[in-house]
């Protein structure tokens, strides 16, 4: 058996896959494009899912990749077996080999025994190795047999029967979803010896786990899966495989735990020396002497070493820290790193310095992270400060519930959304699991800490509540992430040629064929007047929804071109090379018909405006802000152009308008739009310095659209000839849509001469506001903020008259207080104050000098104004609270004037509707105090 690198161990597995004729794809992004049924990809067949759907061709049938996955989240969750186990991590890498419909079971068992067993690549040794095939189930026409085929095979390449072995549905049967394409698989497994058994017992395979590891499985995609569950064979079936890239290096390399591979030790190494392990010499380059003997701190080193890896590679691939979605799950990620190192004694930050190892020990097979490891380093430093004040915040709350518990009163909710009464055990009063889920959810705290926290405060500590809790939020969280069940292309589609698209070239078609009508995702033979529905054709000149820009509109005309057919009010593609035009029939159109097709070039143009604009607006940003401004969304329409990118903070004024300054400067430059087609990936990426943009998807032949030395990009939109043609791009504005993501909007062409016009128009306005007909706006904001102070300062002297007034119309009235009960009573009308914000303020203040005056009572006021709202606000001398309770009188009142509130017992406050009640509200506030006393 060689003993190779991990990086070895990669790049070899893709070199004998290409010499078995594959095409080496690079790894996806850890966010899956346009597939909402997935939290992050987690299998190396993600990128190619719409190939095995039927929605996607590629320039190869045969491909082999090493993709980066994530397993943290939604179904697929390892998390918190993550560090306490041998194999699970968050972040891994999957080797695959795939067949889009072209070899199948027999190359693909003999190319995995081969890799494995031939001296010449892994050299591993055959009696270590056993294989499993499915046992079949059911019968009838649902009824899937067993897989003799699969286990004549490997018999073939020469594997004993005796190491073949049958399993169920469960390990050796795989589908994409409930219907689609599905099949049986073979897994290969290695016996890591004896001394990899937990119990010590020598069990024959497969009775331990632990000693027999999976290592790779081959799928064999032979079915298509009905609604009615009805099994048919795929005219082509296909090959999809996945070999755990971990796991192999740690069988090559003899060891008993993937993270005694060289993919890991350099990490734990480095988290060591970050944590200050010990307080020990860490910089001896020989790794192998870091011996730790205590589970506990080797299990923290192995969660921080294995979350760095996920972290850099999340941020790195567009994910930040949130409270939803994908960030809430590497938030999670980051913050139970940082807890293991504060478990090891690390209260600063440290792991934002993880992302330099990481970067060395990866940077060869993903060489983006030498761009990005800053920035990522730079998210996490700053989550590491805000974890930080946040575990200040759940420590305080910790405290708070410990006190509450001790004393006896009512525990904290659980979430803060209502009261849970304190339970007790039979020794007396504990922290509800509930309640002490919340604290770990929401601030970070770690399970072991609370409980320590309870145990050193005497209380018991509710561990089954809290493991309940876990499992209701953990199915929450997979509820919250079903997506879609995302189906084949409709076989109306999937069995169409390839729409030629002439777009690039002609806003005109002539003669184009109709080859299908769909409605619903039924093909019919035709549309009558009036009647929507998609059309497909062999030629069209109409762009399809893509990329950001929108789909084109037009119309079908006859080919005589005296009659117009339809309208088209847009196009996409719902399987790739397929154009449905989305259209409304302005008479008959049948399958067969032949037309001419026209874009409405005005919209077009419009819309190429704002997406060469779009191109000129990223460069500009990442030239003012930093290269760490990366697309996270787009929208080209004929109105506008919105464009999403991630950065930390807003953007400044002056920044606004110096990236609007260099947009234009391109723009009165006139450069031509140059458009290069069928380059190379890697060479577009990696020698023209092309930007691949967030959430696509390319092939291996790309259109790059190069705007002289100032943009580069990949893009298969269309485009301006040359920027003049922009005539101007105007920003709108800037925001926030989502924690470090940021959005621009902008205008161009004639929406930006509407725009600047408006402008221009509220300028006019405003020079004749302010005086003259031209003004500048530093002398309108002086004129404004004089204005807004001298606005203040009347309103002031208002309510100072308001207040005046009032006073003097009850200063007669502590006279009048009514007595009840032995208690005074004072309810008087205020309506000089009004409702008015300052107006509360006002009463505030006057409730104080009325109860000054009565020495010892009751005080309510209540003001109406014009427009038929009521402001009420009782005091209550304090003498008094005991008894009466100034929440509960005004919320009677208020309920009589179509209002409600509350306070404290000596002061509070509510609002109404209805003014017409409250002379008789108040009046009834001597009976609503009569019956408190």
């Amino acid at each position: 058996m060689r003993n190779l690198s991990g990086n070895q161990i990669r790049e070899d597995f893709l070199r004998f896959f290409e010499s078995k004729g594959h095409r080496r794809v690079h790894s996806s992004s850890l966010v899956p494009a346009n597939d909402p049924t997935l939290l992050f990809t987690n299998a190396g067949m993600n990128q190619f899912k719409d190939v095995f759907l039927g929605a996607e061709t590629r320039p190869y049938l045969r491909a082999a990749s090493s993709q980066k996955c994530v397993r943290a989240g939604g179904k697929h969750n390892d998390l918190e077996n993550v560090g306490f186990t041998r194999r699970h991590h968050t972040f891994f890498e999957m080797l695959g080999n795939f067949s889009f419909g072209d070899y199948f079971k027999k190359d693909a068992i003999a190319f995995a025994w081969e890799l494995l067993t031939s001296p010449e690549w892994f050299g591993i040794d055959k009696d270590r190795l056993y294989v499993t095939i499915f046992e079949g189930v059911g019968e009838g026409p649902a009824a899937v047999p067993r897989d003799d085929e699969a286990e004549r095979l490997w018999m073939e390449v020469g594997v004993p029967r005796e190491r073949i072995f049958a399993k169920g549905m469960k390990d050796n049967f795989w589908q994409m979803g409930d219907t689609g394409p599905c099949g049986p698989c073979s897994e290969i497994f290695f016996d890591l010896g004896r001394e990899a058994s937990e119990t010590g017992d020598d069990l024959p395979f497969p009775d331990d786990d632990q000693r027999y590891m999976e290592i790779w499985n081959l799928v064999f995609m032979q079915f298509d899966r009905s609604s009615d569950g009805v099994l048919t064979p795929l005219p082509k079936p296909s090959i999809d495989t996945g070999m755990g890239l971990e796991r192999v290096a740690c069988v090559l390399q003899g060891k008993l735990s993937n993270y005694e591979s060289d993919l890991f030790t350099p990490l734990i190494w480095r988290a060591a020396e970050l944590v200050d392990f010990r307080g020990e010499d860490l910089s001896s380059d020989r790794i192998d002497e870091l011996a730790i003997s205590d589970q506990k701190e080797a299990a923290s080193l192995r969660i921080i070493a294995d979350h760095a890896r996920a972290a850099t590679f999340l941020i790195s691939d567009g994910v930040l820290p949130s409270n939803d979605g994908r960030g809430y799950v590497l938030r999670k990620i980051l913050r139970r790193a940082i807890r293991h190192g504060r478990l090891l004694g690390q209260e600063k930050p440290f792991l934002h310095e993880m992302v330099g190892a990481v970067r060395e020990q990866m940077q060869a097979a993903y060489p983006e992270l030498r761009e990005s490891a800053e920035r990522v380093a730079k998210v996490l430093l700053a989550e590491e400060e805000q974890f930080a004040r946040v575990m200040e915040v759940g420590s305080a709350q910790l405290d708070q519930l410990i006190a509450l518990k001790k004393r006896g009163s009512e525990g904290l909710s659980a979430g803060n959304g209502g009261a849970s009464t304190e339970q007790k055990t039979d020794t007396g009063p504990r922290i509800e699991g509930r309640e002490a889920f919340h604290l770990y959810e929401t601030f970070g705290l770690p399970l072991d800490f609370m409980v320590d926290a309870a145990r050193d405060a005497g209380l018991g500590f509710d561990a089954a509540g809290f493991d309940l809790a876990k499992e209701e939020e953990q199915a929450r969280a997979r509820a919250s992430w079903k997506g879609g069940s995302q189906k084949s292309a409709a076989p109306v589609y999937r069995e169409l040629p390839k729409t030629e698209f002439e777009g690039y070239t002609s806003l005109r078609v002539e003669g184009a064929k109709v080859l299908a009508l769909v409605k619903d995702g039924v093909g019919v033979p035709v549309f009558q007047p009036g009647e929507a529905g998609e059309a497909v054709l062999d030629a069209t000149s109409f762009y399809a929804d893509s990329g950001g820009q929108v789909g084109d509109v037009g119309w079908f005309y006859s080919i005589d071109h005296q009659s117009l057919v339809a309208e088209v009010i847009g196009c996409r593609k719902p399987v790739q090379g397929v154009f449905a035009h989305q259209v409304v029939a302005k008479q008959t159109l049948a399958v067969g018909d032949t037309v001419d097709v026209v874009v409405d070039a005005a919209v077009r143009e419009a819309v190429m405006r704002n997406h060469t604009g779009t191109h000129l607006l990223h460069a500009a940003l990442r030239q003012v802000l930093g290269p760490h401004v990366k697309q996270a969304g787009s929208l080209n329409d004929r109105f506008r152009l919105r464009f999403d990118f991630s950065h930390f903070a807003s953007v400044a004024p002056q920044e606004i308008e110096e990236i609007e300054s260099i947009v234009n400067a391109q723009v009165l430059k006139n450069t031509v739009v140059e458009t290069l087609v069928d380059v190379p990936i890697d060479v577009a990426v990696h020698e023209l310095g092309a930007m691949a943009l967030f959430g696509e998807k390319y092939g291996d032949k790309v259109r790059v659209v190069k705007i002289g030395d100032f943009s580069t990009e990949l893009c298969g939109g269309t485009h301006a000839a040359a920027t003049g043609e922009i005539g101007l791009l105007k920003l709108l504005g800037e925001g926030a849509v989502a924690s470090g993501v940021r959005r621009v909007e902008a205008v161009t062409g004639m929406e930006a001469l509407a725009t600047f016009r408006r402008d221009a128009d509220v300028a006019r306005a405003a020079g004749q506001f302010v005086g003259g007909s031209e003004v500048s706006g530093d002398a309108l904001r002086s004129r404004v903020t004089a204005l807004d102070e001298e606005i203040k300062q009347l309103r002031r002297e208002l309510e100072a008259l308001r207040l005046k007034s009032a006073s003097a119309a009850t200063a007669d009235a502590v006279a009048a207080a009514v007595e009840v009960k032995g208690v005074k009573v004072l309810a008087q009308r205020v309506d000089v104050l009004g409702s008015s914000p300052e107006a509360k303020s006002q009463m505030r203040n006057l409730v104080d000098e009325l109860r000054g005056k009565l020495g010892s009572g009751v005080v309510v006021l209540g003001a109406a104004s014009a427009d038929g709202r009521v402001n009420l606000i009782v005091g209550v001398s304090k003498d008094l609270t005991a008894r009466v309770h100034a929440g509960k009188i005004v919320g009677a009142i208020a309920a009589k004037v179509g209002g409600k509130g509350g306070g404290r017992p000596d002061l509070a406050e509510a609002g109404g509707s209805d003014a017409a009640g409250l002379d008789a509200a108040l009046a009834g506030a001597q009976s609503i105090i009569a019956e408190m006393l």
